[in-house]
């Protein structure tokens, strides 16, 4: 099977080619990506715990889903597509923001990302795949900031990064955000 190849871009998030997502990951060379977050109807997010077979990260909790688009598809179609892969369900997703972050792993992988954050709603149990998560909770954001100050291991590099953004951005400066069209 071809490994799945990922999107290069510019600093504008221009594509300027494609690469095998293991290669790009080695070169840390910035590509495009997502990062889906559910809420439910009472403001908790849904967080999942990576699958202890995952080449980096295993087991750290992150974000509802996150993966990167493929040529020819949109941010959301990659979103739905991923949090059905992942997670088993589909939801409307929205685009809030994106983003550049760049976060070294300890086996010597990097992530160099121009990330796209989206935000649905859904309010059951998923079916999660058990190749790709090993667990999930619904945890309130308040809960959320505490927990990665008292217990950073235990969650992703990137979710650290995003999680800070997207909180900004839903709950410290919800209007400005909105004016910005971001």
């Amino acid at each position: 099977m071809k490994e799945e190849e990922v999107i290069l871009v510019n600093q504008e998030n221009e594509q300027i080619g494609t690469m095998p997502k293991m290669e790009a990951h080695e070169k840390a060379i910035l590509h495009r990506a997502f990062s889906v977050f559910i809420i439910n109807d009472e403001g908790e997010i849904m967080l999942q715990q990576r699958s202890a077979s995952k080449y980096h990260s295993p087991l750290l909790w992150t974000n509802t889903c996150c993966s990167h688009q493929r040529v020819g598809e949109s941010n959301i179609e990659a979103g739905k597509r991923r949090l059905q892969e992942e997670m088993g369900f589909q939801t409307e997703l929205k685009e809030l923001f994106s983003f550049i972050y760049k976060a070294p792993f300890d086996n010597g992988l990097t992530e160099h990302e121009f990330d796209h954050v989206m935000l649905g709603t859904y309010n059951a149990e998923p079916k999660v795949n058990p190749d790709e998560v090993e667990a999930w909770k619904w945890m309130s954001p308040e809960l959320i900031r505490m927990d990665i100050s008292t217990n950073p291991k235990t969650y992703t590099a990137w979710f650290k990064i995003i999680f800070d953004k997207f909180y900004e951005h839903l709950f410290i400066n919800p209007k400005k955000n909105e004016s910005k069209g971001k």
